[in-house]
């Protein structure tokens, strides 16, 4: 009995000591696997660590890179509706400078027409004041006729030897040419009821002698009232 007391003491020793010795080893197998694992996260937590801050960095720049191309394509966007304005302004332009020009054209064109017609009424003006002084030596020979130019182109008819009371008071009208390059009575003293009738037929017929001739014989019919 005191052996088997003793076996079961020293066996109870050995589990002990086997237990002590085990325990230990594995904890120091833990405590190491634990460090290594420990390093192991910190090497990969700084690794990624450092990766992400790359990362977020390599990000930043795509950002940066991008708010730089919006900014460009902005800038170019701008550009191009001023360059569109300014087209669109120097067609505008272009346009009123060919209006302009054709305005001017015409213009010229206009006052070559009434510089023709004007010089062609001149010379019918002047061709009638020609045939007028012609016979302005006949007129004041036989039939008592004086004529004088006054102002304004216009001409002075002076009657006399109408009235055989007073064979020196004078009888007159002026005559002169209208901007149609037509005869016309500015004035008539004494008046005369038909001298608009006679300005018609003169302007009708374009018979001058004839129409001095009717106005001395109106002049006639008026003294003897």
């Amino acid at each position: 009995e005191d052996e088997i007391t003793l076996f079961e003491k020293d066996m109870k020793e050995f589990w002990i000591q086997f237990k002590i010795s085990y325990s230990t080893e594995q904890i120091n197998q833990t405590s190491a696997l634990r460090d290594l694992c420990k390093e192991t996260i910190e090497a990969l937590s700084e690794k990624w660590s450092k990766k992400l801050k790359e990362e977020d960095l390599m990000i930043d720049k795509i950002q940066e890179y991008n708010n730089e191309i919006l900014q460009q394509s902005k800038y170019v966007a701008e550009k191009e509706e001023q360059l569109t304005e300014i087209k669109s302004k120097l067609n505008e332009e272009e346009e009123q400078q060919k209006n302009l020009t054709d305005s001017i054209q015409e213009l010229k064109e206009e006052l070559m027409r009434k510089m023709e017609i004007k010089s062609s009424k001149n010379e019918a003006a002047k061709e009638k004041v020609e045939r007028v002084s012609k016979i302005k030596t006949l007129f004041k020979e036989r039939l008592g006729l004086e004529m004088r130019r006054i102002q304004d182109e216009q001409l002075q008819f002076i009657f006399r030897h109408i009235d055989h009371k007073d064979p020196d008071k004078p009888y007159m009208f002026t005559l002169s040419i209208n901007e149609q390059g037509d005869y016309e009575v500015t004035s008539c003293t004494p008046p005369l009821d038909c001298i608009a009738e006679l300005q018609l037929k003169l302007r009708e017929t374009n018979n001058f002698s004839a129409f001095v001739a009717n106005i001395r014989k109106a002049f006639t019919a008026l003294s003897y009232k």
